[in-house]
């Protein structure tokens, strides 16, 4: 597990997915 640019972006991209998931979620079911 590095601090790089590509570890950093993976988890970013982890980030916003379930950020992503979450509203497109509650959205859904509100």
């Amino acid at each position: 597990m590095g601090y790089g640019f590509e570890g950093g972006f993976g988890f970013t991209f982890i980030v916003v997915l379930f950020i992503l998931l979450v509203i497109v979620g509650s959205a859904y079911i509100g």
